[in-house]
């Protein structure tokens, strides 16, 4: 059979039965005695038969694939971004579908594009802003969708997310229950307020909430991404705050460079500055010293993204948002 593609009605000649027995075989679609399956199985596994792609979604009308809406912008940080992509394609994968990715800032015209294709069956869109351009479109589309992060408006939408309003407020909680009463909020880089990123501005948002809540004295600062930006910033900081003995970083590519500009100054972590970030657990553990953190939990956001994707293709219902509850674990930063 090799240099040519094994039709299905050779599977059937060789396994003794008829075209349709192993098309129900691969399709599930009827019920099949077991000897039959095996049979049907280990004929398609000899002949090395692959069913047509292109047929398959023809006869289904589903192209068995999810698009991934990852505009990269500036102020992003990648090898976070891809923790989410790689969840994505992994969780599609136990529903049998592939992902394609869509990196280009299109805005709504890009999503309306890929709807238009038939290329995917739902979508996954992630940086999402809080006045997002692509959500009046989301709600007319006739593929499905879920959206990691919140719009300012959910109606009609499905969301999934890290709680980064609480996650804000628990670095403060932690910082205040060890005495520490000024606090700064060093968070994502000042384009990424500016397009009004969700996350980012909850983040603040729960920050803020929760400094005036224990009474604490702070600020929260927008943090570019390069160690002389991060080292001018922190200098700025310090001398502004002489009292300043705690620290909550939300910026994956500015952590270590906080705590080298930490050395730079003098000042030694936790002993004179405490340390808390909103970070992968890996970047936390291999910092020096480790870092308190709270997780972002890509594997996990990803995971339920996908998860309520396919529930909307299947028909059932899904809850409007799902906010997952941030937790902090204690290392030695603080």
């Amino acid at each position: 059979m090799r240099g040519r593609a094994v039709t299905i009605a050779e599977v059937a000649r060789h396994a003794g039965v008829a075209v349709s027995t192993v098309s129900y075989v691969l399709s599930g679609k009827r019920a099949i005695s077991a000897d039959t399956r095996r049979r049907v199985l280990d004929s398609v596994r000899v002949l090395g038969y692959h069913p047509n792609a292109g047929a398959r979604a023809l006869a289904s009308k589903r192209s068995n694939v999810i698009a991934l809406v990852l505009p990269l912008r500036a102020g992003m940080h990648v090898p976070v971004l891809m923790q989410f992509a790689t969840s994505v394609v992994t969780a599609a994968r136990q529903y049998d579908h592939d992902v394609l990715l869509l990196t280009a800032d299109e805005g709504a015209d890009g999503l309306r594009r890929a709807a238009a294709s038939a290329l995917v069956d739902g979508l996954v869109l992630m940086d999402v802003e809080l006045d997002d351009s692509r959500v009046p479109l989301l709600r007319e589309l006739a593929e499905p969708s879920v959206l990691i992060g919140f719009p300012a408006d959910t109606a009609g939408l499905t969301c999934v997310d890290l709680d980064f309003g609480r996650a804000g407020a628990l670095c403060v909680e932690h910082l205040a229950e060890r005495g520490h009463r000024d606090v700064a909020l060093l968070g994502a880089p000042a384009v990424v307020y500016e397009r009004g990123t969700g996350f980012a501005r909850r983040t603040r948002e729960g920050f803020t909430r929760a400094m005036t809540e224990h009474g604490l004295t702070g600020v929260a600062l927008p943090c570019e991404d390069t160690f002389d930006q991060v080292s001018a910033a922190l200098g700025e900081l310090l001398e502004a705050r002489p009292g300043l003995s705690g620290l909550v970083v939300h910026n994956e590519a500015a952590v270590n460079h906080v705590l080298g500009a930490l050395r730079q100054y003098g000042r030694r972590v936790p002993d004179e500055v405490a340390v808390v970030a909103i970070c992968p657990d890996d970047i936390a553990e291999r910092s020096s010293p480790a870092l308190t953190s709270v997780l972002i939990p890509a594997e996990e956001v990803g995971r339920q993204a996908v998860r309520l994707l396919m529930d909307k293709l299947a028909g059932h219902a899904v809850p409007d948002g799902t906010l997952l509850e941030p937790r902090l674990t204690a290392r030695r930063s603080t």
